[in-house]
């Protein structure tokens, strides 16, 4: 069986005294999720915004990671595909 489609993602980066947010959202067209991440600057390091942006990014990436596999995991489940979900470590995210 043959699939392609086209999943949009956006990165929303919001700075403010020392702290970075993040806002992820992913649209798969079928499927709209959103999560968050946040850097803070430690007041004795330099401060380097694209730092603070890779780090937010990261971490709202990981946790929309978690958050679809959990999807997927409840998706597989109404299709009667799996009786027990399997452990989100046993999954790459790489």
């Amino acid at each position: 069986m043959s699939h392609t489609s086209e999943w949009k993602a956006r990165v929303y980066l919001f700075e403010e005294e020392h702290t970075t947010k993040v806002r992820v959202e992913l649209d798969t067209g079928t499927t709209r999720l959103t999560d968050h991440g946040t850097a803070r600057c430690n007041p004795t390091d330099k401060d380097v915004p694209e730092i603070g942006d890779e780090l937010a990014a990261a971490r709202a990436l990981e946790n929309l990671a978690a958050q679809l596999k959990r999807t997927a995991y409840g998706d597989m489940a109404a299709a009667g595909a799996a009786s027990q979900r399997a452990p989100l470590a046993a999954y790459d995210l790489g």
